[in-house]
C-alpha cells in the first residue's frame, strides 16, 4: 500500500509525515491502445485527469477503476480490455497527488472519496461498480455509503485504516512514539483527520454488495485487514483469500477473474440491503 514507508530506521516525524503524504508520483507514459475519451474534472482546488472507455457491446453499466498508491490510471488499460467487450463502460482516473492529477498530498480516502463522487458527476455515471486496488480499494469502500449510484464494490487488498497500517510497518522505520508523531504531523500538514481514513468506520454503513479479495501470503498488508473489514460489513459480502498470492499478484490467476465475473453476474440480481427491512 505505501512503499514509501518500507525503508529507514528511527527517522524523525518530519520524514515519516512526508513518507505518508507524498508517495512516488509515477508519470502516465502509456496511452491506451483501445478507443478512449479524455476526462478532466475538479474537486475544489484539485484537478484530476482520467479516461473513459465506452463499450460497443450491449451495455451492462459502469465500472470505475481506482488504482493503488504510487500508481496511475494506465494500470486500467488491461482492465478495460477485459471489461469493455463484456458491455461495461470503464472510468479510470489518477488519484490526487498521482499521475497527471494535482493535489499536494494523499489522504488515504478522507478527501479521495469526495474526488470519486466528483468523477461520477463528471462522467455522468448513473450506476457503477467500483473496482479498487490496495489504496483504491480502501477509497472505494469509504465512498460506498455516500452515493446511491454506487451499486457494489470489488476491493482488492484493502487496508482497514491508516493508523493500523502505519503502526504495522513502524518496526522498520520508527518507534511507536515516532509513528504517532508522524501521523499527527501528516494530518496537520495534509489538512485531514488521520482517524477518518478508515474503512472500519464506513463498514457499518455500506449497504451494497462487496467482494473482498486478498492474497493469503500478503506481507505488505496482512489479509487480516480484509478479514476485519468482512466482519464489520453488514450488507451482502464475500471474502476471497487467494492461496499463495502476495499484495500485487492476487489478480494473476484466471480463477480469481472467474470469481469476479461470476460475482458481477450475480450483482444484477442482488437487491440493495436495507437495514430497516424486517
Amino acid at each position: 500500500m505505501a512503499s514509501s514507508l518500507a525503508t529507514g530506521a528511527c527517522l524523525p516525524a518530519d520524514w515519516g509525515a512526508n513518507a505518508i503524504l507524498h508517495p512516488s508520483r509515477r508519470p502516465v507514459a502509456v496511452r491506451p491502445d483501445l478507443a478512449f475519451e479524455d476526462l478532466s474534472f475538479a474537486n475544489g482546488e484539485v484537478n484530476l485527469k482520467g479516461w473513459i472507455f465506452r463499450t460497443t457491446a450491449p451495455r451492462r453499466g459502469w465500472i470505475v477503476y481506482l488504482h493503488g498508491i504510487a500508481d496511475n490510471r494506465q494500470s486500467a488499460i488491461g482492465f478495460a480490455h477485459r471489461f469493455v467487450p463484456q458491455g461495461y463502460d470503464v472510468l479510470a482516473y489518477d488519484g490526487r497527488a498521482h499521475g497527471e492529477s494535482t493535489g499536494a498530498a494523499v489522504t488515504y480516502g478522507v478527501l479521495e472519496k469526495r474526488d470519486l463522487l466528483s468523477a461520477l458527476d463528471a462522467a455522468h455515471v448513473d450506476r457503477a461498480v467500483l473496482f479498487g486496488c490496495s489504496l483504491g480499494a480502501s477509497v472505494a469502500l469509504q465512498a460506498a455509503p455516500l452515493d446511491s449510484r454506487i451499486a457494489g464494490v470489488v476491493a482488492q487488498s484493502p487496508f482497514t485504516d491508516l493508523r493500523s497500517i502505519v503502526f504495522e510497518r513502524k518496526p522498520w522505520i520508527a518507534t511507536r512514539g515516532e509513528a504517532e508523531q508522524a501521523l499527527a504531523l501528516a494530518g496537520k500538514r495534509g489538512g485531514f483527520d488521520v482517524d477518518e481514513a478508515s474503512v472500519l468506520r464506513a463498514a457499518p454503513r455500506i449497504t451494497v454488495p462487496v467482494l473482498l479479495i486478498h492474497g493469503a501470503n500478503d506481507r505488505e498488508t496482512s489479509p487480516t485487514h480484509s478479514q476485519r473489514i468482512f466482519d464489520a460489513l453488514v450488507g451482502p459480502k464475500e471474502l476471497l483469500l487467494v492461496p499463495g498470492a502476495g499484495h500485487n499478484d492476487t489478480l494473476a490467476a484466471s480463477e480469481t477473474w472467474q470469481r469476479i465475473e461470476t460475482w458481477l453476474e450475480r450483482l444484477h440480481g442482488v437487491p440493495r440491503y436495507d437495514r430497516a427491512a424486517p
